[in-house]
């Protein structure tokens, strides 16, 4: 086991018993203990992770109104995901159920992340604020406060990545897997997400024009006039 991971050490098992030995008719081999664990906890996960992803959105949607900043906000869990990846295979590390656990922990971070830039630009077209100006000001006025809810959990999970003996193959995955989605999400959602946001939010949005008579003040006031 030392130097691989549990999965694929028996797969590898596996592969070799079905090739090497010969059972006698009427018997069969049964993989058992962490390995079976292993197995039951994967198809427990199987379960969970839709369910949480689904109450995640389901959250964005109740927390800022509307499906389409619930959309703009969801599209960061993507690039954070992607960044967990790469920072699995820059390590050699294998996809374990404690890894499965850090993509979990970094979904919930960077849709953090995502919540507080939406809010800022929701306020400003509120305001009345047109869609460019919204979303360039709502970013900028929150590029501290995002790298510092990326950064600072990052650093705090520096000892797991860096632990040897004794319960470390459990805790570097999770650790990995959350200090590499933090730093690509983290970068991505200051410049992705408002690209994003502005494709989604252009059309329902738009700035009054003065002689615009769709506005129903200004309608009326013309009303008036004659």
């Amino acid at each position: 086991m030392r130097g691989n991971d549990l999965g694929s050490f028996v797969a590898e098992a596996q592969q070799k018993v079905e090739q090497q030995v010969k059972l006698p008719s009427g018997s069969f081999i049964e993989w058992g203990g962490q390995f079976k664990n292993l197995q039951a906890a994967s198809q427990t996960l199987s379960l969970v992770i839709p369910i949480i992803f689904a109450a995640i959105f389901g959250i964005l949607f109740l927390a800022l109104g509307g499906i389409r900043q619930s959309i703009a906000v969801y599209s960061a869990i993507p690039l954070a995901l992607a960044g967990g990846v790469f920072s699995l295979l820059l390590t050699g590390l294998p996809f374990s159920v404690s890894a499965a656990v850090g993509f979990i922990v970094l979904s919930g971070v960077t849709v953090l992340n995502g919540l507080v830039v939406m809010n800022s630009i929701n306020q400003r077209l509120d305001a009345g604020k047109p869609v460019d100006e919204a979303i360039a000001e709502g970013t900028m006025e929150r590029v501290r406060a995002v790298l510092m809810t990326g950064i600072v959990p990052a650093i705090g999970f520096v000892p797991m990545a860096l632990a040897h003996g004794t319960g470390a193959e459990v805790q570097k995955p999770l650790a990995i897997v959350v200090i590499g989605g933090l730093i690509t999400s983290t970068l991505l959602t200051l410049f992705v997400l408002p690209a994003i946001s502005h494709l989604l939010l252009r059309g329902r949005h738009k700035k009054h024009v003065p002689g615009d008579y769709t506005d129903v003040s200004a309608l009326g006031e013309r009303l008036v006039d004659k």
